[in-house]
């Protein structure tokens, strides 16, 4: 495969853009994809979320940070999603001693 079809290839993969929800197992991230669109037959627009488990192959992305993920072939049973970027990283929280 050359190069030019394999970018090709990869730039007609799905991305999304969500929230990381969880970062506890090894190299896998959860996150909070949300969805807006109005309903079928009423027309009021609701919001849905998923959860997609991706790859983070750095151990990078902490709860709370907005991240890109990108599809890929699967990893494991449900690992299908590896992370590209994150987008904006999670406001540290002050913790309170009293």
């Amino acid at each position: 495969m050359s190069e030019t079809a394999n970018i090709i290839a990869r730039s007609q993969r799905k991305e999304r853009t969500g929230e990381v929800v969880s970062s506890k197992m090894q190299k896998t991230i959860v996150v909070s994809v949300k969805r807006r669109f109005p309903h079928p037959q009423f027309k009021k627009v609701v919001t849905s979320f998923k959860k997609f488990y991706a790859h983070d192959e750095k151990s990078e992305a902490k709860v709370g940070d907005i991240v890109r993920i990108e599809e890929t072939r699967p990893l494991s049973k449900t690992k299908r999603w590896r992370l590209v970027e994150i987008v904006e990283r999670a406001q540290e929280q002050a913790q309170v001693t009293a």
